[in-house]
């Protein structure tokens, strides 16, 4: 059994982790950190991490990014492993991450679906056979009228990875308003919607001459990102420091 410390319980997605491990008889929730105690989880849920006495074997993060910096110092001082989902995080919070890996074991992902970080894979594949001929590339990013960060963690996550594969010689354009200048071949535009109740879009488009490959992924509810995440603190709850990401959880290393 699992024991799960949930971060950011009472916001949807640690709702929607909640339901999903209440189900799930190697998971249980020990106990729930959140600035705001409205809701009746059968959990004790705590508002200040700083005050947690509930010992767990894994905290999975679905929060704010200004929150993350002493949800990891508290890891830290209990050598509790952290799945950490949220994205948005600035320069030096990732710093923090970085360095704290070095102690205990953090999975950092954008994006916790299967489906996501599949096309992870197939973009790179995509990225080196296709701008050899002169492909251009662009992102396109749809999520709620209620999220935060834009572009999405996982746009980037995208974008990364595609350029990874390109040794790294791509640049990211986000807006083209501010300039009247022709598309540069080496970059990669990223462009993010918000409306509705949008869970999530991602579309990668390859556009050659005469010819578009394009692909899609689309969230048709949060419970993706929930199964991913539970999946995610079982395997790292068995896990010594170092950064981990979601191809560890899938090829189980």
């Amino acid at each position: 059994m699992t024991r799960i410390i949930m971060h950011g319980c009472n916001g949807k997605m640690g709702q929607v982790i909640s339901k999903i491990v209440e189900e799930d008889n190697d998971a249980s929730i020990v106990a729930g950190i959140d600035i705001s105690d409205h809701i009746d989880n059968p959990y004790p849920v705590f508002t200040d991490v700083n005050t947690l006495d509930v010992d767990g074997d894994v905290i999975i993060d679905f929060s704010t990014a200004k929150a993350v910096p002493s949800l990891i110092d508290y890891a830290k001082s209990r050598k509790i492993p952290v799945v950490l989902c949220t994205t948005g995080l600035n320069h030096d919070q990732i710093n923090i991450v970085n360095e704290a890996s070095k102690e205990i074991a953090i999975l950092l992902s954008a994006n916790m679906s299967l489906g996501v970080n599949l096309l992870l894979n197939l973009v790179k594949k995509a990225a080196q056979t296709l701008t050899s001929a002169n492909f251009d590339i662009e992102i396109i990013e749809k999520h709620h009228n209620q999220k935060i960060d834009a572009p999405s963690g996982t746009a980037l996550a995208i974008a990364d990875s595609i350029n990874a594969s390109l040794n790294n010689e791509y640049s990211y354009t986000y807006d083209r308003s501010k300039e009247r200048v022709k598309r540069d071949s080496k970059e990669i535009g990223i462009h993010a919607v918000r409306g509705g109740s949008i869970v999530g879009e991602h579309s990668i488009i390859f556009a050659g001459k005469d010819e578009i490959v394009e692909l899609n992924h689309s969230a048709l509810s949060k419970d993706i990102f929930a199964v991913g995440a539970v999946n995610a603190a079982k395997f790292l709850s068995q896990k010594s420091e170092g950064m981990y990401d979601m191809q560890n959880v899938i090829e189980g290393n």
